[in-house]
């Protein structure tokens, strides 16, 4: 085990409080709007706070790779997933970090992962797109995505690849986050599709191998039974 994978192991439980503690702070501040001064001020304290721990993590862990450049350009995404949240609507990739976890806790086989994958992607997007849709969204003149429960309506419309367009973004933010809240649709109902084929392949070569031991054990058994009589 590298020094990075020992590190990663220690700090992965560290990154995910902070990034619900994240989750909490961004929430509040979109789901009620008019917060005390007081109130705001902490929250967007902790905000910056959680920026700035996954920015030092990812500067700890280039220092103990053993090849620093090729391993941050192998880790492109963390470097978006530092600059990025720059932009208020796009804070919420932090959050992606939860994905780091579960890839490390998910099952080990295939259809077990991508269970967990698919569940766990499918909660997190729409929950968290609703949040980045109700803030690009609950401002802006013309628009019809006014509250939490018509972003997680738009949401999980979207992501089921339903879409029904009684919701829609009308700025140039929301449209964004739509089209990456499509894309995870497509790329979960993909998903789906494959871990179901799998499984049933799987249960096919199962149910075959049985099969071939069963006819196996009795042609033995045959034999065994001819045998000595031949003698």
């Amino acid at each position: 085990m590298t020094r990075v994978e020992r590190y990663e192991r220690k700090s992965e439980i560290p990154l995910l409080l902070l990034a619900l503690a994240f989750l909490v702070a961004y929430a509040w501040q979109v789901l009620d709007p008019v917060l005390h001064p007081d109130l705001a001020t902490t929250l967007s304290v902790a905000s910056w706070t959680v920026w700035i721990a996954f920015a030092v993590d990812f500067v700890v862990r280039v220092i103990l790779a053993d090849d620093r450049w090729p391993y941050a350009l192998r880790h492109w995404y963390d470097v978006a997933l530092i600059a990025l949240p720059m932009l208020r609507p796009l804070r919420l990739l932090r959050l992606l970090a939860l994905a780091r976890i579960l890839n490390r806790s998910a099952a080990s086989s295939l259809v077990g992962r991508v269970g967990t994958y698919v569940f766990g992607t499918s909660v997190m997007a729409a929950f968290l797109g609703a949040l980045a849709m109700l803030d690009a969204e609950q401002d802006a003149e013309g628009a019809n995505i006014e509250t939490y429960g018509d972003a997680l309506w738009w949401a999980t419309a979207t992501i089921t690849t339903v879409g029904y367009g009684d919701r829609y973004p009308t700025t140039p933010t929301g449209r964004f986050i739509g089209l990456a809240l499509m894309i995870v649709g497509i790329a979960t109902v993909g998903a789906v599709t494959a871990s179901i084929a799998a499984w049933m392949v799987s249960q096919v070569q199962r149910d075959q191998s049985a099969a071939e031991a069963s006819s196996s054990t009795s042609s033995e058994g045959k034999k065994s039974e001819v045998t000595p009589g031949s003698r």
